[in-house]
């Protein structure tokens, strides 16, 4: 027993003592009111009856985290933004467990788990498709964080105390731990109170959480639209002068707040918002261009109109497709002005897409699979305005017909592509063999199917002269003349 207790003494995680003056880093944006105003170290506890949440929202995984670490003699809390969702009565996405055991500890408790991240370590405990992100409560800032000439903090692993953690977290109504086996929510910052008064609120002085991670002026203008809150005045007043801090933020990272912007089902008012705020510049720098074109508007309306309903009715979503809409309409209007020069079409179209990915991945690296298939489902888009022949058929057998076939109606509903091929096309591609056929013939006795099936006249090349035979011939010549 003695043994088994010392065990466990030592391997109990270093966390941050009290020291005194630390809560000085603290600053609260609540009328200028000091820490202990508001209670740092004693948080306002709300009951079941106060909350209201539902316990079978819970993943039943991150109650398990939960247990087994408190059943070892640790803290645990579900935390964050699934707190957020629970008491507004969603469904949350994934969840997030935050503990007092350090990172190797959590480890150890769990057959899969697994520790990742450079910043800040954290560990992936997995259960089947669902990963529990559990992470060990993090210390105040202090002069031994590691940040750039910005501010922006790069590393940070030293571990502290659950007031100390709450008040690193971006926004109060992020800042809530719920324990499901009390039922209750620990709140440090008020963030009941903007929940229910629909208001995001930047935890300490606004400007400088920014600067500590310029990715929060994305996520405060992603959590108003999804939640249809209001951003609070000196939480959004630094947003537009310190809008250029997002270029020193990694692409790959830039990426990732993209992708959630768009899959958060308010992809639309995200983006408005993103544009109202001064942000794209940093993060989708086209966004302007896409937005000033009426056509493309309509066109970018009706695609994030389609992605949210698809969100909201759990249907699943291609980040590929997405970004192949946005992109579209700047390949398009670049395509068109090579055709205007006499270019060749097809080497004219992936021309076109090699210079609008180019000029969009300066900022936002967008990873290679998804470009493969973004330039795949756009070749698809003149190759639908072919129908003769065995080409149909050839292109049923593409990975990315359906793919492409949606993009195509999606043009044709904003008066982009012709309604009428859409609906040969659609017909076309789920019906049975002998349809296809039956279709195939009606097309021929068509205006439009007799117009495809005639050749076309073949450029004649100029035959470039060969070099052995202009040789040859001028040696003659010189022969003929000696």
């Amino acid at each position: 027993m003695i043994r088994k207790f010392f065990k466990r003494l030592l391997a109990k995680p270093t966390l941050s003592k009290d020291i005194p003056g630390k809560q000085s880093h603290t600053h609260l944006n609540h009328g200028g009111k000091t820490p202990a105003a508001y209670g740092v170290h004693k948080p306002k506890v709300w009951t079941l009856a106060e909350h209201k949440i539902d316990r079978r929202l819970v993943s039943h995984n991150a109650i398990r985290v939960c247990e087994t670490l408190q059943g070892k003699g640790y803290k645990a809390f579900v935390v964050g933004g699934a707190v957020r969702d629970l008491v507004l009565g969603m469904r949350p996405k994934d969840f997030d467990v935050a503990t007092d055991a350090s990172p190797e500890q959590v480890q150890r408790l769990f057959r899969r788990a697994r520790i990742i991240g450079r910043r800040f370590q954290i560990v992936h405990v997995m259960f089947g498709p669902e990963t529990i992100e559990t992470s060990t409560f993090r210390a105040l800032a202090s002069s031994s964080s590691e940040v750039d000439e910005h501010g922006r903090v790069l590393r940070d692993n030293e571990f502290g105390r659950q007031d100390e953690d709450a008040t690193r977290r971006d926004f109060t109504v992020n800042a809530l731990y719920y324990d499901p086996s009390t039922e209750t929510v620990w709140d440090y910052h008020h963030g009941m109170e903007d929940l229910r008064a629909k208001t995001l609120r930047m935890i300490g002085e606004p400007s400088q959480r920014y600067r500590e991670d310029p990715v929060r002026m994305l996520r405060v203008v992603r959590f108003a639209a999804k939640l249809n809150f209001t951003i609070e005045p000196a939480t959004y007043a630094p947003i537009a002068d310190l809008a250029d801090l997002l270029k020193n933020v990694p692409a790959s990272r830039l990426f990732d707040e993209m992708l959630k912007l768009l899959m958060s089902g308010s992809a639309l008012a995200c983006l408005k918002g993103l544009r109202k705020a001064g942000l794209h510049h940093g993060v989708f720098p086209l966004l302007d261009a896409i937005m000033d074109q009426e056509r493309g508007e309509a066109f970018l309306a009706e695609a994030l109109s389609r992605t949210d309903q698809r969100v909201k009715d759990g249907k699943p979503l291609s980040p590929g497709f997405l970004f192949a809409c946005l992109l579209w309409h700047l390949v398009l209007e670049t395509w068109e002005k090579k055709l205007e020069q006499g270019e060749v079409k097809f080497p004219a179209l992936f021309a076109a897409m090699d210079e609008v990915l180019a000029e969009q991945a300066e900022r936002t690296a967008i990873p290679r699979r998804l470009t493969g298939d973004m330039r795949e489902i756009w070749a698809f888009q003149p190759r639908f305005e072919k129908r003769a022949g065995k080409a149909p058929f050839r292109m049923l057998e593409q990975q990315k017909f359906r793919a492409a076939l949606d993009f195509y109606e999606l043009r044709a509903e904003t008066g982009d592509a012709d309604p009428e091929v859409a609906r040969w096309w659609r017909i076309f591609s789920d019906g049975e063999s002998n349809n296809r056929q039956h279709l195939m013939e009606q097309l021929r006795e068509t205006p439009a199917g007799r117009a495809e099936a005639a050749p076309k006249k073949k450029r004649r090349r100029k035959r470039k002269p060969n070099s052995n035979t202009a040789t040859g011939a001028a040696g003659n010549n010189q022969q003929s003349g000696q």
